[in-house]
């Protein structure tokens, strides 16, 4: 991914305010998956003049342009990542809620492996693990 949220915001035509470059600028630095309320938090910080309307509409403009993807990792919140981040997995802890992001190569061979069993070319896919850290007895 060469260009920023903002730069493909900007190409998509989207009117960008001041809030919006924040809220942009925001998604743009998280390495983790907020909801609209971390990122509400983060952005205010920033502009105490955002509201949390202002991240609802915004964040759904951008999801709705394909800037964003919503992630729903069956905890009632839905995250956000940055639509043209690398393609990755995510495995998720239930307890804690922890997203891990992780690539792995022979999971992804396998999922080629299985769409040209079934007659098919994958065209993507998109994998969550949900589990509980092992303990160490």
């Amino acid at each position: 991914m060469s260009d920023t949220i903002i730069s493909r915001c900007e190409a998509k035509g989207l009117r960008m305010t001041g809030q919006r470059r924040t809220i942009a600028q925001v998604l743009q630095q998280s390495a983790d998956h907020p909801d609209v309320e971390e990122l509400y938090s983060r952005a205010s910080a920033e502009d105490s003049g955002i509201s949390i309307a202002t991240v609802y509409r915004t964040v759904k403009l951008f999801e709705e342009a394909g800037i964003l993807e919503r992630l729903e990792f069956g905890d009632g919140r839905a995250r956000y990542e940055d639509a043209e981040r690398d393609h990755h997995d995510h495995l998720i802890d239930v307890q804690s809620g922890e997203v891990i992001e992780f690539v792995d190569p022979e999971i992804e061979a396998l999922q080629e492996k299985i769409a040209a069993k079934l007659g098919y070319k994958l065209k993507g896919h998109r994998l969550e693990l949900y589990g509980v850290p092992l303990t160490k007895d």
